[in-house]
């Protein structure tokens, strides 16, 4: 039989099928090979949510996982440090989830307050794991009437498909619904932005338990602790994952970062080095960009954090 991995529970893999969910275990060999790629990934990278799996069902009900098919794509990041898994410094390759055709990156406008370095990230990200990126402002309604509503605007005409969102109006829901027919979406942000709230709106079988904010620290609190996908229709699935505190991009160079900024990667074309940092290389046509308000400075200086954390990685 075949399925797709919907939640994951220890040792304990749900798998979705037609006819319901099948709660299946590892055959023997696989967890062989997971033991023997340690060295290379996390462990619990082997099998992720959205993974496409064939099963042997057992008299019981249950099933016994024989086949892992390959992924035609994956969400990641770079894994926060772990004890006895980060080695030397190095940060491995931790898989979100698989076979992903949308990244609904996930900000509030308020509560808590918008971040344009941690949305540039997840842009990145998503991007550079050949997932189609959609910014989704959530709590539009907190907005000032009078406010302008300057992020919209400006990722609006930096090409990338932004909706504004309120889980209290209803605002955008419908848009988000329109876009998510058909295909495998997965939401991504950090605590608090009100993920698992528009996902409930989305459907009311999901029904994923929300939680409040922290008055003292305006974040959000934990409350969807791993990966969970959910079958819309028969060829809809949305997957609700952990917010995050941080999120950085695996297995990119300096140079691949520039891509990934579509302002600067159109303007870099005139700078003077083929290899330019935008940094600190004279002739410099980004800088100089930046300088005449061409590239919006909040961009730029996103675009020097993302390249300076990968300075302070070690091998």
């Amino acid at each position: 039989m075949k399925g797709i991995v919907s939640r994951i529970e220890s040792k304990d893999y749900y798998v979705l099928t037609n006819n319901g969910e099948v709660r299946c275990v590892l055959r023997g060999r696989l967890k062989l090979e997971a033991e023997w790629k340690k060295d290379k990934l996390l462990y619990t990278d082997l099998i992720v949510v959205g993974d496409i799996v064939e099963f042997e069902l057992n008299e019981d009900g249950t099933g016994v996982i024989e086949k892992i098919p390959e992924r035609r794509n994956y969400l990641s990041r770079k894994a926060p440090y772990i004890k006895g898994v980060s080695q030397k410094g190095k940060r491995f390759e931790q898989i979100i989830a698989a076979n992903i055709d949308i990244t609904f990156c996930v900000v509030s406008i308020d509560k808590p307050k918008f971040n344009n370095r941690v949305l540039d990230r997840m842009l990145v990200t998503a991007e550079s794991c050949e997932t189609n990126p959609v910014i989704v402002i959530n709590k539009i309604d907190l907005l000032k009437k009078k406010k302008r509503d300057y992020w919209y605007e400006l990722y609006t005409t930096l090409g990338y498909k932004v909706i504004r969102t309120s889980t209290v109006t209803g605002e955008g829901i419908d848009e988000i619904k329109k876009i998510i027919g058909g295909k495998t979406s997965v939401f991504i942000g950090h605590s608090g932005v009100g993920k698992s709230s528009i996902l409930n709106q989305l459907d009311s079988r999901i029904n994923q338990k929300v939680g409040e904010i922290s008055e003292a620290w305006n974040k959000g609190r934990h409350t969807t602790v791993t990966a969970q996908l959910f079958r819309i229709d028969e060829n809809t699935f949305v997957i609700d994952t952990p917010g995050v505190k941080e999120i950085e991009p695996y297995g990119l160079s300096k140079e691949d970062i520039t891509h990934y900024f579509r302002e600067i990667s159109i303007v870099a074309r005139n700078c003077k080095f083929n290899r330019c940092t935008h940094i600190h290389e004279p002739d410099c046509a980004v800088k100089k960009a930046v300088e005449e308000e061409i590239i919006p400075f909040e961009r730029y200086e996103s675009y020097l954090r993302l390249v300076e954390s990968l300075d302070e990685e070690k091998f």
